[in-house]
Formats: structure tokens, C-alpha cells, sequence
């Protein structure tokens, strides 16, 4: 059987299929897809995870791609299916999806060497750093999580990014459900908001918006009376492969001083 020729429409997917084993399938990847930096180096670009180029990808002949719902659009994935045989829908919402996403790429690609003891490896390794959380008692906070400025753009509680804080007692505002997907899973702010008083800590994420130090002291006026705070955007919104790092780099925020 000849190996699978893969895409990958998602940066954490494309993390994840490489510590799976399977970065000499990768055919195709977006210009998002960075990491690991030596595994795809070589693999070409075909747009990005919004505006991919389908006949770039076409021409690549995949035999499986992998999208996400929050990354990609609809009408691409509805597209690819007429020329890819086997389209791969991802979208890890909690944490502990992370799981069944092992398990998803697992049987996909069961047939190539190594994929099922790299995929009980990755998640045995989720689980126990998800142990490391849940074992603790945690003090609550009420977090305001910024992916943007101009205008301040947030998360919805039904993301990856504010159940996984909610794993060490950060409640993120507002408390409103984004819902499967849209704009409404990344709330924009006027910055006048009652509850933004109320804020005890404020994220400022590396990705997708790159945050700085010369960005404190607009958050700070924001929220005057929250600690403000720089953050890694990859390891609090990555799934996959970057999920265990991503909860324990989480703890390390939560326990300093």
C-alpha cells in the first residue's frame, strides 16, 4: 500500500501529524503551519488557513486533508471533497478532546509504522498533565484573554482557549457562548463594558495579534485593577501535540507570584 499523501490546513494539526510520524506524508501545508521548523521546511505552501489555494492543493494530489472548524471555512472543506478521498474534520473545543483527536489520527493513518505508540504516547502524556491541574485547588479568577486590539477582541467561554484556563480556575469574560463556530467565538469589545472593572488578570496573547510590552499599559487602563500580563498565544491555544505543554506551562502562570 502506498503511504498517504497528507495536507495539513492547520498549524496545530500539522504539529501534531509530525509527532505522529508522519512529516515524510506531509504534501501540502499552509503558511501558518510553522512548527516544527526542520519537518516542514520543505513542504509547500498553499495559502493560508483562510484563503487556501485550492488548485495549488489540487495539484499536489493529496489523499487526506485535515481542517479544523475554527481554522478553516466551510466552503473550503465542502470543496476539497471533490477531489480528496478522505477529508479530515477536526475541532477540539475542551481540553480533553485532545484525546479523541489522538485517537481520529490514530485510526486515519493506523497503517503507517509507529502512528498507534506515538498516539498512546501523546496521550498518555495529555493525561498526565491533565492530572497535574486536576489535582490541585485552584483560587478562582475572572480573566479577560486579548487576541486583538483595535478593537479588543476576546474569547468566548465555549473555546479551547477558555476551557483550558477554566483548568486552573480562570473564568474568561464575557460569559457568552461563541457557539460552533463564527465570529461570535471571538468577541469584540468597546472597552466600556461594566464587567471589565471586575477583572482580577489580563492575558495578553502572543498570536494572533502580537502583543508587546509597549501594549501593558493601554490593557492596563482597561482593566485598572488586574494584573496584566504577556503570555505564549502557541502553548494556550495549540491542541494536539502542544496540548500537555500548554497545561503545564498554564499551572507555571498560575502559580507565580
Amino acid at each position: 500500500m502506498s503511504p498517504p499523501r497528507i495536507a495539513s490546513l492547520v498549524p496545530s494539526a500539522t504539529e501534531t501529524l509530525v509527532a505522529l510520524g508522519l512529516g515524510p506524508c506531509l504534501v501540502a501545508r499552509t503558511g501558518f503551519c510553522i512548527h516544527p521548523a526542520e519537518a516542514v521546511a520543505a513542504v509547500p505552501k498553499v495559502g493560508g488557513t483562510k484563503d487556501v489555494n485550492l488548485e495549488k492543493l489540487k495539484k499536489l494530489a493529496p489523499t487526506h486533508v485535515v481542517v479544523n472548524v475554527d481554522e478553516n471555512r466551510r466552503e473550503t472543506a465542502e470543496a476539497l471533497r471533490d477531489f480528496v478521498p478522505q477529508v479530515i474534520v477536526t475541532h477540539p473545543s475542551r481540553p480533553e478532546d485532545n484525546l479523541a483527536l489522538f485517537e481520529q489520527l490514530r485510526a486515519a493513518f493506523a497503517g503507517q509504522p509507529g502512528v498507534n505508540e506515538r498516539a498512546a504516547a501523546l496521550s498518555a502524556e495529555f493525561t498526565a498533565a491533565l492530572a497535574r491541574c486536576r489535582v490541585q485547588r485552584w483560587l478562582g479568577e475572572q480573566v479577560l484573554y486579548l487576541i486583538w486590539r483595535e478593537p479588543w477582541m476576546t474569547v468566548a467561554c465555549d473555546t479551547y482557549i477558555s476551557t483550558l484556563l477554566a483548568e486552573v480556575g480562570w473564568r474568561t469574560w464575557p460569559d457568552v457562548q461563541g457557539g460552533e463556530q463564527g465570529a461570535g467565538r471571538y468577541p469584540a469589545l468597546d472597552g466600556n463594558e461594566p464587567w471589565l472593572r471586575g477583572i482580577d488578570r489580563v492575558l495578553l496573547s502572543s498570536e494572533p495579534y502580537r502583543f508587546g510590552s509597549a501594549h501593558i499599559a493601554e490593557a492596563q487602563a482597561l482593566c485598572p485593577q488586574a494584573r496584566v500580563q504577556l503570555v505564549d498565544g502557541e502553548l494556550l491555544s495549540w491542541w494536539g501535540a502542544r496540548g500537555a505543554a500548554g497545561l503545564d506551562y498554564l499551572r507555571g502562570l498560575s502559580q507565580a507570584t
